[in-house]
């Protein structure tokens, strides 16, 4: 096989630059040995870029959150500061109020911490989803245990309307799915039912949890899945819509917001696509 000695100068210079490969396509329809490994030079150096740019895309992601936890523990650090400076010389009942509080805050810090790196992890695509079939009632019996401490605080109770096999990573899908039941169950007043139905259509799988507050406008509904923007909580965050979103997106789905046709409240959606 013969090969013209400028094709190979050419190929030399554009190896040295490789940015040179994508910009200018080296690939041919050309038979041989030559053109053989023209393609795979080109496949492979496309490949190692799309590569850098993922690793750079995750290494900003990560970057960002770990400067939102930064900014948000400046505050309860603060705090434990001054009550451990006071802890010495304050009253014995005093002193048990503080110890209580540090570690009430530390508590906190430590659920803030896992939750933001979950999401940055989701965010920048280094968690892989599993699918598997689970129905709905196995689902929620993951989420009640969580949930149970605060539905006998504000004296309510949850009704599962429907049952459906899901396709979905179960692990995460009870994470999303307990932030959201929390959210329904702190907008809705004592005495209540939280409401969860699920079904599917020819497009997606459904799960959906309905409060009976006094319901949300679009623009509130959008500032409480973004982070650290809304919490109806005085301790919270305002991540734990923001984590359920970044979850359903993960594997493909969304969270959309209905307005039921009878009664007050709010239904939120989670879709799962088939």
């Amino acid at each position: 096989m013969w090969i013209n000695k400028k094709e190979i100068e050419k190929l030399s210079d554009i190896l040295r630059d490789n940015t040179l490969i994508t910009e200018h396509d080296i690939r041919d329809n050309k038979e041989g040995a030559f053109s053989i490994l023209k393609n795979d030079i080109y496949t492979l150096v496309t490949s190692q870029k799309e590569q850098l740019k993922n690793t750079q895309k995750q290494r900003d992601v990560l970057a960002e959150y770990m400067s939102d936890i930064s900014h948000q523990l400046k505050t309860p650090i603060t705090s434990m500061e001054i009550m451990i400076d006071l802890l010495e010389n304050a009253a014995p009942e005093k002193q048990a109020e503080f110890i209580y509080n540090i570690k009430l805050m530390l508590g906190k810090m430590e659920w803030l911490v896992k939750n933001l790196l979950n999401m940055a992890k989701i965010d920048a695509g280094t968690i892989n989803f599993s699918r598997e079939k689970i129905k709905v009632s196995q689902l929620m019996e993951n989420v009640l245990p969580s949930v149970s401490i605060l539905l006998d605080i504000n004296e309510q109770q949850i009704d599962i309307l429907n049952d459906t096999v899901m396709e979905c990573d179960k692990r995460w899908t009870v994470e999303a799915l307990t932030n959201i039941v929390k959210n329904a169950i702190e907008h809705s007043p004592h005495n209540t039912k939280i409401e969860i139905d699920c079904g599917e259509n020819s497009i997606y799988r459904w799960i959906s949890v309905r409060d009976h507050g006094t319901g949300i406008d679009i623009a509130t509904y959008s500032a409480m899945f973004q982070r650290f923007q809304y919490s109806t909580n005085e301790a919270g965050f305002g991540i734990g819509l923001p984590l359920a979103l970044s979850i359903i997106k993960g594997q493909g789905g969304d969270i959309d917001l209905e307005i039921p046709l009878k009664g007050n409240g709010s239904i939120f959606m989670m879709k799962f696509f088939k």
